[in-house]
């Protein structure tokens, strides 16, 4: 089931960090990395790194989306013109058939590595993170983040 559940968020975060790249409104673009950021949350989780999942969750799709996502509405940052030139559809073909062939290496010559006392302590710090004293330090992270989207709403919201 694990690993069901492992190729399934890496399609997810695969697609969704498609979806970022191709996508011509900013908005839908942040939106999309939350997506691939979540997914890549799920798969440190499913690869025994708690730590890192919360993380990624806490830090990046929560304080550093807000961030961004509030600069966006506050600029009114419109969707990107569809004229772009053909050199720049080059160099990203170019760059995806390296990062195929990367993927591929990768891929091909990939062995777990063996467990570490790295591991033990980063579990030991995950637990210590996650005890009453520190959890309630999370749980109000993420009320002020939440707070933090919806005054950037407020404050991009035009009145006619």
């Amino acid at each position: 089931m694990t690993v069901i559940l492992f190729y399934v968020f890496a399609a997810l975060a695969v697609g969704a960090a498609v979806v970022m790249v191709a996508q011509r409104n900013p908005i839908y673009s942040a939106f999309a990395l939350i997506v691939t950021i979540c997914a890549l949350s799920v798969l440190f989780g499913l690869l025994g790194s708690p730590f890192i999942a919360a993380l990624q969750v806490v830090v990046y799709a929560g304080a550093i989306m807000v961030l961004f996502l509030f600069v966006l509405m506050l600029l009114g940052v419109k969707p990107e013109d569809r004229s772009s030139g053909r050199t720049l559809k080059a160099v990203a073909v170019a760059l995806v058939a390296a990062l195929s062939l990367q993927m591929g290496a990768v891929l091909l010559g990939a062995a777990r590595p063996p467990a570490t006392a790295f591991d033990a302590s980063t579990r030991a710090v995950a637990h210590v993170l996650f005890s009453p004293p520190y959890l309630y330090a999370f749980e109000a992270t993420s009320i002020l983040i939440l707070a933090a989207l919806v005054g950037s709403i407020a404050l991009a919201r035009r009145e006619p």
